[in-house]
């Protein structure tokens, strides 16, 4: 990997971390309880402009340093016990999503912005399905699971943050698409 390779994913890792505890910053983000963070936004963006492997590897480093202790997961949250906190399926969702956008735009020679959509769009999903039945899965284990609770009501929940979600996942698709285009490199088509 060249040194512009790494100074891009390490760059994404520090966006990740800022992403995940804007919060902290503007405490007005947490409604009932739930953090509305930038991390979907901004894994979206690392697999739509660092490409499949770079961008997997950036989002595999953020989860890496997380739990090594690292205080960069949400709320300034880091260390190996993470890994049975309800919402760590989302982290782990990054890295697929991440490489699942990078490796639909490389598919096109010249990507249009439709295809710079569909492949957040794609992501987003790929976010909800993977941290939604963690977070399900680890309620089922009985980790403070809330009274009346059923696999309906975990997705219930995410309808809180779904909005949100679409409406950065379009400017996630919109950046990208335009940041792409100015970079020294098209990262995203040369990332094999």
């Amino acid at each position: 990997m060249r040194a512009y390779d790494m100074i891009l994913v390490s760059m994404f890792v520090a966006l990740m971390s800022v992403g995940a505890n804007i919060t902290s910053m503007f405490p007005f983000l947490v409604i009932f309880g739930v953090p509305l963070t930038f991390q979907s936004f901004i894994a979206i963006l690392t697999g739509a402009i660092l490409g499949s492997k770079r961008g997997a590897l950036a989002m595999g480093l953020y989860a890496l340093v997380g739990l090594a202790g690292a205080p960069i997961f949400t709320q300034f949250h880091g260390g190996i016990g993470m890994l049975v906190r309800p919402t760590f399926g989302f982290v782990l969702s990054f890295i697929v999503l991440a490489f699942v956008v990078g490796k639909i735009i490389e598919r096109k020679q010249h990507p249009s912005f439709l295809t710079y959509l569909v492949a957040s769009m794609v992501g987003l999903l790929i976010n909800y399905i993977i941290g939604t039945n963690w977070m399900y899965g680890m309620y089922s284990l009985g980790f403070q699971a809330p009274d009346n609770f059923t696999y309906s009501l975990v997705w219930l929940w995410m309808l809180l943050p779904f909005v949100k979600d679409i409406i950065l996942t379009i400017m996630a698709a919109s950046i990208a698409y335009k940041l792409v285009a100015i970079l020294p490199q098209r990262t995203a088509s040369t990332a094999n």
